[in-house]
């Protein structure tokens, strides 16, 4: 037996099997460093997950807030200003509900006769005056409590066409307030004789034969 070639044999093995094992080695350790850093990547977007997810809830709790405070001051416009035309306890109520994950506002008028308070929507409150006066604060609120700055005059074109005569100037006077209040000219469309005579000016249009005449209450 050639002991010789045998051991020459087993130092070839030997050799191959060590180069195999540094060679997987070597890739063992290219593995490990590579977990290492997926590890590391890993722990930072769960990190950015967590800051994400306080961001949301922040940013979800400042909403709530700042609609919470829209709602009140929106309220509390429009129930002051059903107070002073109608002369009675009318509030305005804002009710907000999540309906397939998007807030959704409903409009409330709220009566207390004799004792018995009545909620009900302003298009069945006392007929369409109520509607037209909830419309008409509605829309001086979002112009005066937007998160954006809005300047300019308050144009309205017959805002108070179903509200009975019996209120009228008082709507007129709400008007009038109102400009004074938010430093605001407000524009008025009308027909009613009631809302153009508190006007600081006022031009009248008149047609005949198809041309058109303007009057003035002060001259030029």
């Amino acid at each position: 037996m050639d002991y010789d070639a045998e051991l020459e044999n087993l130092k070839i093995k030997y050799n191959r099997i060590e180069k195999v094992y540094f060679n997987l080695k070597g890739k063992e350790e290219q593995l490990q460093l590579r977990k290492s850093e997926l590890e590391e990547q890993l722990q930072k977007i769960i990190d950015n997950l967590d800051l994400l997810e306080k961001v949301r809830t922040l940013l979800q709790k400042a909403s709530e807030y700042a609609r919470e405070q829209s709602k009140q001051q929106i309220e509390s416009l429009v129930t002051n200003c059903l107070q002073f035309i109608f002369n009675s306890s009318l509030e305005f109520k804002i009710e907000i509900n999540e309906v397939r994950g998007r807030p959704e506002a409903e409009f409330y008028v709220i009566s207390n006769i004799n004792g018995d308070v009545i909620k009900t929507k302003p298009q069945e409150s006392r007929g369409g005056g109520v509607v037209d006066v909830v419309s008409l604060a509605i829309r001086i609120a979002m112009l005066e409590y937007n998160s954006m700055s809005i300047n300019g005059p308050i144009i309205l074109d017959e805002p108070a066409k179903h509200v009975s005569d019996d209120y009228i100037v008082q709507v007129a006077e709400f008007l009038k307030q109102i400009s004074t209040m938010f430093k605001r000219q407000v524009i008025i469309i009308t027909h009613n004789k009631h809302l153009n005579e508190i006007a600081d000016r006022w031009f009248y249009v008149d047609m005949n034969d198809g041309i058109s005449k303007i009057t003035c209450n002060i001259d030029y």
